[in-house]
């Protein structure tokens, strides 16, 4: 979907050059396994100001990177995963607002990970990589905002799981963030978005190249993290888009009467799932869809959203979208209600739109728009959106 008008018609912010901040010190996971040594990935977009009030953390959902915006140079087809929504003009106005966006610890682009080596004997730590939280990316993310002389974030943002981490940091540092936009997300998983990180992890593990993760210098498990792929890709799409994009065509020359690839939603997805194993670390995948399950910060009280929620300050602005039934707007609804139950500020969109999940990832304007306005009133008033 385009638009002529609104932050749809904002710059690119050109090329970029990635950055990693190195860390000489343990981090000590949630579980309380650790790490001698670490480091992350990063991107900035944009110039902070001389009172460093204008910082704004984005936080990448599942397989995303620190990559958001631009792009690199000599690599044509290389924009960042939202370069629609940073930039200057549009609605993460890079003009306004110094963006920094980080790739998360046990991600396999850069940051410690699965894929990098251990110092102790320079081989991939493969499973010897702790499991990973939201609140361990939170306060990672937190550490190199102190490397790099932030104190406060004016707000952070993020869609799908980096939706969570802006809920998990308004929850654990109050003072240090103005705002959270949370989009696409759920204050914890259904059961179903449970089954369904099962399945994926299961076809990994099923797969014999994954070697219980001893699979760097081999092939690896591409089989398996194919398929993990479709059937997440599956579940971020919606039945009205695939039914408008593909129906029941066949191939042109599509077999019959046999399981070869026959219909072009299969063609579809078999391509996705192959082009995805070639460029993510199953170790990886197994780790982030773990965290996603286990984020629940009503957990810690009972059941009680409203509660985990009170030490929130943030003015917060939740949006879902009519065709998600991953994160359905119900569960958004949920949350809106449980901030407005803490007496928290909080704004409530839904958009009507037909791409199912993923419509956080594209250009719809009346989403772009509506975080635009938010963060326009940000950038005018330091103290808060809705002050």
């Amino acid at each position: 979907m385009t638009s002529q008008g609104g932050h749809l018609n904002g710059r690119s912010v050109g090329a970029v050059n990635p950055a990693c901040a190195e860390f000489r010190e343990p981090f000590r996971f949630a579980s309380g396994a650790e790490i001698p040594q670490w480091r992350i990935a990063y991107e900035t977009y944009g110039t902070l100001n001389p009172q460093k009030s204008n910082a704004v953390l984005v936080c990448h959902a599942l397989t995303g990177s620190h990559h958001a915006a631009g792009f690199y140079p000599g690599k044509p087809k290389s924009d960042g995963w939202w370069n629609n929504m940073i930039g200057p003009g549009k609605a993460l106005d890079s003009d306004k607002f110094f963006i920094l966006s980080p790739n998360n610890l046990g991600g396999c682009h850069g940051s410690s990970g699965p894929n990098t080596p251990h110092p102790a004997d320079g081989q991939p730590y493969g499973p010897r990589f702790p499991v990973v939280t939201v609140e361990d990316w939170v306060r990672a993310q937190r550490k190199l905002a102190r490397r790099l002389g932030l104190k406060q974030f004016a707000a952070v943002v993020g869609g799908s799981l980096g939706g969570m981490q802006a809920l998990r940091w308004a929850i654990d540092f109050p003072d240090e963030i103005r705002a959270a936009v949370v989009i696409a997300a759920a204050a914890k998983l259904t059961a179903l978005n449970i089954a369904f990180n099962d399945i994926a992890r299961q076809a990994i593990r099923g797969d014999p190249g994954f070697n219980n993760g001893e699979f760097y210098g081999r092939d690896g498990p591409r089989k398996g993290l194919a398929v993990a792929r479709m059937l997440g890709h599956v579940t971020y799409l919606s039945d009205g888009l695939m039914s408008a994009k593909f129906g029941r065509a066949r191939r042109e020359n599509g077999a019959r009467f046999g399981y070869e690839t026959e219909f072009e939603v299969e063609s579809y997805l078999r391509y996705q799932g192959g082009k995805f194993s070639n460029v993510f670390d199953a170790n990886t995948y197994m780790l982030m869809t773990r965290a996603l399950d286990y984020f629940d910060p009503a957990g810690e009280t009972g059941g009680d959203l409203a509660r985990a929620l009170s030490p929130a300050l943030a003015e917060f602005l939740v949006v879902s979208f009519s065709s998600d039934w991953r994160f359905s707007p119900a569960r958004s609804r949920e949350l809106a209600a449980a901030l407005l139950a803490a007496e928290k500020r909080v704004s409530y969109v839904e958009i009507e739109s037909d791409f199912g999940h993923d419509s956080f990832l594209l250009n719809i304007p009346r989403y772009q728009e509506a975080v635009a306005a938010f963060m326009d009133r940000l950038a005018e008033n330091p103290q808060g959106a809705g002050q």
